[in-house]
């Protein structure tokens, strides 16, 4: 079969309209109503992991509104055939999603909702037009679409539409909100205490959350998602049957992600399967409750990516799809003393982490132990073990991918962070030949950030590159001079002055100083001083790192 995939297709019934391939969930819709009693069921899970077209496949099974016999043909719900006949196209469904609701004011934010609630009216705006309509409601009805009704209209809107809808239909009505925490994750962002911007949406949002799922008598059930459970708040206080399932939950874990036999399949459908290793390097490694899973966001992307050039090779597909804010607000926060853990997770290893599914936004910076869950809850790091269960978990660095991530963000972090007084007398130092005071300065600032890629010889390079960076000097690295290429090479033009420096990394720490003279003889075999004509004092140094120590040696 000719495979076809593409990218960021969150309609179900335009997905299985167009031929894209597909991977099977739909058992889930059969879990959700036959296995549980929940009248309320939120799904927390990272973005890109398959929320918005898990609520598309909900809305379009069960909606009276439709006939989608055709598109749910062939998958595993129809395997239940009683269950189809029950609830498919059985009941009115009014679905929604928070996502667009967000600016960096709270008035922007509150007229983007109302433009939102506006748009589902439309979406139904034959409903306005029946009899059976309360009068009321369908006044109402009309000031929702036209973005004219009053707060408390907006608050009550969501129960507004579900009691209209059932009138309409004589039916209770199944709602399904999607992203219901991307207001408030905005609105904590720029609250400021003159914009009370989080106070404001927290109001509104628990308004409508609160009318539309708390003693409803129209509603069948609700399905609601987001990144994090809002707790403490009380947006779900009172609210019947509730259920939440997080990334720690066994309950519905394999539904968002693809599975390794999942993955297979579309290697093996896409004729890519010597792609599997590079595939699962990359973009597997999560561990949502008892299921292991790659991020399918990643997974259709780079399918996407082979389907046009066979020897595509794997990159970042987060890096401009995700806000990494949270990340580099915790790696500066010193009073945590965090860097240690850190430094574990970047070279692979694991740390065992109090960790709670439960979070308020105003609240997130508040503890070293939100800042954590806040990371594991937004796909940042993972469970590293499976029968992990509880308050406390070991945790990791899923992939490749997420390890990109932290490095860039360190890095980001080392350049903002960085003294530039340390960095100043640095180069006062190896300006005036000083390598003894060089090397001290190079080891603390070696201490000050964060060591990654289990201190690679690369690692040291990019490190010494950057902390050699902005602060007035031209630093090139690994450039073509003489006979072979130095490490760092750094150009003082207004005094037509240079400096040239080869790194090594030690195997062991009394092998520093001869590692030293080994760099050292390395710029005068490859003669790297030659070409730089011009230049009437070029400064030589070899510099041998251990761990988190530096040996800096001048060539006398």
């Amino acid at each position: 079969m000719d495979f076809k995939v593409g990218v960021g297709k969150s309609d179900f019934a335009a997905l299985r309209e167009s031929g894209n391939y597909y991977v099977d969930k739909t058992e889930m819709i059969y879990e959700l109503v036959n296995d549980t009693d929940n009248e309320v069921t939120l799904f927390t899970r990272p973005r890109r992991f398959g929320k918005t077209l898990m609520m598309s496949m909900i809305e379009n099974f069960f909606n009276i509104r439709k006939d989608s016999k055709n598109i749910f043909e062939g998958l595993a719900i129809t395997e239940h055939k009683e269950f189809c006949e029950a609830w498919m196209n059985k009941y009115p469904v009014l679905s929604i999603s928070f996502k667009d609701a967000e600016a960096d004011v709270f008035d922007v934010a509150y007229a983007k909702l109302k433009n939102v609630i506006a748009d589902v009216c439309k979406g139904i705006s034959e409903i306005g037009l029946e009899k059976n309509v309360n009068t009321f409601d369908a006044d109402i009805f009309n000031k929702l679409q036209a973005q004219t009704g009053s707060d408390s209209d907006v608050q009550n809107s969501l129960k507004t539409l579900m009691r209209m809808m059932n009138a309409v239909y004589g039916k209770k009505v199944i709602l399904l909100i999607d992203e219901y925490d991307v207001p408030l994750a905005k609105a904590s962002e720029k609250d400021t205490s003159s914009n009370q911007y989080y106070s404001k949406m927290l109001d509104v949002i628990k308004g409508i959350m609160s009318s539309a799922l708390k003693d409803n008598e129209f509603l069948q059930f609700a399905v609601v998602t987001g990144c994090l459970r809002i707790a403490k708040e009380s947006i779900f206080t009172g609210t019947n049957n509730f259920a939440s399932y997080s990334v720690l939950d066994e309950d519905f874990s394999n539904y968002f992600g693809f599975t390794g036999k999942e993955v297979d399949t579309i290697l093996e459908v896409a004729n890519q399967t010597d792609k599997s290793d590079m595939i699962k390097e990359w973009y597997d490694g999560y561990i949502f409750g008892n299921s292991y899973l790659y991020c399918p966001w990643d997974v259709i992307n780079y399918m996407s990516a082979l389907k046009k050039r066979k020897n595509a090779r794997p990159k970042n597909y987060w890096k401009n799809t995700s806000h990494n804010g949270v990340l580099l607000t915790f790696v500066k926060r010193t009073d945590f003393k965090v860097k240690g853990k850190f430094e574990i997770l970047m070279n692979s290893g694991t740390i065992v982490q109090a960790i709670t599914d439960e979070l308020t936004y105003d609240t997130l910076h508040s503890s070293e132990d939100n800042l954590w869950s806040v990371l594991l809850m937004t796909g940042y790091i993972t469970k590293s073990n499976v029968d992990d269960v509880g308050e406390t978990v070991s945790l990791k660095i899923p992939n490749r991918e997420i390890m990109s991530i932290f490095e860039d963000t360190v890095v980001k972090m080392f350049r903002e962070t960085i003294d530039t007084n340390l960095q100043n007398n640095m180069m006062e130092a190896f300006w005036n030949r000083d390598a003894q005071e060089a090397g001290r300065i190079v080891s603390e600032l070696l201490w000050r950030t964060i060591s990654y890629n289990d201190y690679h010889e690369d690692y040291y390079h990019a490190f010494l590159a950057g902390a050699l960076v902005g602060i007035g000097y031209e630093v090139e690295s690994n450039k073509e001079k003489g006979l072979g290429r130095p490490d760092i090479l750094l150009k003082d033009d207004d005094n037509r002055r240079a400096i040239i420096i080869e790194a090594k990394k030690s195997v062991k720490e009394s092998d520093m100083d001869k590692d030293c003279d080994e760099a050292i003889n390395q710029i005068i075999t490859e003669k790297y001083a030659e070409g730089l004509y011009g230049y009437e004092q070029i400064l030589c140094y070899g510099v041998a790192f251990f761990r988190k120590q530096a040996k800096i040696k001048f060539l006398g």
